[in-house]
């Protein structure tokens, strides 16, 4: 039996429960692609806070604490502005809110380029602050030392390769990868590197569909997409964009609902009610007792 932490929605507070321990881990995670093949797809989102993590739990496999928390939490023009508390504080929170899936949290840009010991002692940080289980970092080739560096440490690494957000100042913008030869064939090494140094995962962003299938065949770890293709062996999209919270988002987003107009909707009456006085009422207010 082990203690983990359960949200009590009734109050919006975290208590401690004993719970028998059954989340996912690294291992079944990788080892849901055999001989080349994900029978069930890999179902992954982004999560930034406790009560969002609870919500998404139930149906995700992983989820990922990311830098785009810049951009959406923060309202900042991109992820290069992420620190590493950032990224920590968010991640303990969506530890704290969830159960079932395994929490992957993004290294921020500057927390592990420069060195392999860096990327360590940042990697380190992260998981001994938040609980999560895994760590995931942008970069193909140029990586592949780092990624086998912290797995022979004990720390898992996700991979990103494609369309890194983090390197848009290189890259001049965020338009799809891999449309001409040579940027094709560096995404597929750059995939086939990151899997030989032992990478349990890869995100696949931003790249035209046939790169995404050979990267999918070409490795061993299972792929998660992202704008990239069906054929993936797992998909990820940023929640708040799926959920219809933003009105300018990337091509490759599916929105399933339109939940900023449910909230303009709500706080519109909301504040009709306080100017008009019918709110609170009876029932929000406390009364004499007879």
């Amino acid at each position: 039996m082990s203690t983990t932490y359960k949200l009590d929605t009734s109050t919006s507070r975290a208590n401690p429960t004993p719970k028998p321990m059954k989340r996912l881990t690294v291992p079944r995670i990788r080892a849901r692609k055999q001989d080349g093949e994900t029978k069930e797809p890999l179902v992954m989102l982004t999560a930034y806070t406790a009560r969002q993590a609870q919500l998404l739990d139930t149906h995700c496999d992983l989820l990922l604490v990311g830098d785009s928390l810049g951009q959406v939490i923060y309202g900042l023009p991109s992820t290069i502005p992420v620190t590493l508390e950032m990224m920590a504080n968010h991640g303990a929170a969506v530890v704290r809110g969830s159960y079932h899936s395994v929490v992957v949290i993004d290294m921020p840009f500057g927390s592990y380029e420069a060195s392999k010991e860096q990327a360590f002692e940042s990697a380190a940080h992260l998981l001994k602050e938040t609980g999560a289980a895994a760590v995931k970092l942008e970069g193909g080739e140029a990586m592949a030392e780092t990624v086998a560096f912290l797995n022979a440490r004990g720390i898992p690494v996700m991979g990103h390769v494609g369309l890194t957000p983090q390197a848009v100042n290189v890259l001049g913008g965020y338009a799809a990868r891999g449309r001409s030869d040579a940027e094709a064939d560096k995404i597929v090494s750059d995939a086939k590197a990151l899997d030989d140094a032992g990478v349990f995962a890869m995100v696949i962003e931003g790249v035209v569909e046939p790169i995404a299938i050979t990267v999918t065949k070409a490795v061993s770890a299972p792929t998660i997409g992202i704008g990239a293709s069906a054929q993936c062996d797992g998909q990820v999209l940023v929640t708040e964009d799926m959920l219809g919270m933003f009105e300018r988002v990337p091509r490759f987003v599916k929105r399933y609902e339109g939940i900023a107009s449910v909230i303009d909707k709500t706080v519109a009456t909301y504040a009709s009610e306080v100017r008009d006085r019918s709110f609170p009422g009876e029932d929000q207010t406390y009364q004499p007792k007879d």
